[in-house]
């Protein structure tokens, strides 16, 4: 009888594949957010890209005046991307101050998830060795009382069938 196989000589599980709730925000939804929060910025970005945009056609087409006007949009519309960046810093500090508490709290909560989850499948995996090993103890003992009774047969079997027996009977006879 051959031993059992090891159940921990198999890969090792991921316990976290494919969870879902170990990852509260996509980058998708962390977009958005930051868009509705401060939705002049991205409208400054585009101002200034549509006035530089427009400054590059200005220039090719040789109109130096309307390539002047449009790099003073240009310059306007950075400083409304950078006063909106400075006006929503000021506004939203104490939200992303929360932000980074909340996140925190959330980071400790799956790390806890985590190390019990870890836990959980270090006991499982705990049950299943021990249950092996009770396997292999059981078909060992079985093949040592095999063994025994086999080697017991055979002394019995010499023992009774031997030339010492027939031996020591006969000298049995003749005294008795």
């Amino acid at each position: 009888m051959e031993e059992p196989p090891n159940p921990l000589s198999r890969d090792m599980p991921s316990s976290f594949a494919g969870n879902k709730d170990f990852y509260e925000e996509s980058r998708w939804k962390k977009f958005t957010r930051r868009l509705t929060e401060e939705p002049l910025i991205p409208i400054g970005c585009a101002a200034t890209s549509w006035a530089l945009w427009n400054a590059t056609k200005s220039i090719r087409r040789g109109d130096s005046y309307n390539a002047q006007k449009m790099f003073r949009m240009r310059l306007y519309a950075q400083f409304f991307t950078v006063v909106a960046m400075l006006a929503g810093s000021f506004y939203y500090n104490s939200d992303r101050i929360l932000r980074k508490e909340y996140d925190k709290v959330v980071q400790e909560r799956k790390a806890q998830e985590k190390r019990n989850a870890w836990i959980r499948e270090l006991e499982a995996r705990d049950m299943e060795e021990k249950e092996w090993r009770g396997k292999v103890e059981k078909v060992r003992e079985k093949q040592k009382q095999e063994v025994e009774e086999r080697q017991a047969k055979e002394i019995r079997n010499q023992t009774e069938g031997g030339p010492i027996t027939r031996a020591v009977k006969e000298i049995r006879d003749k005294v008795g």
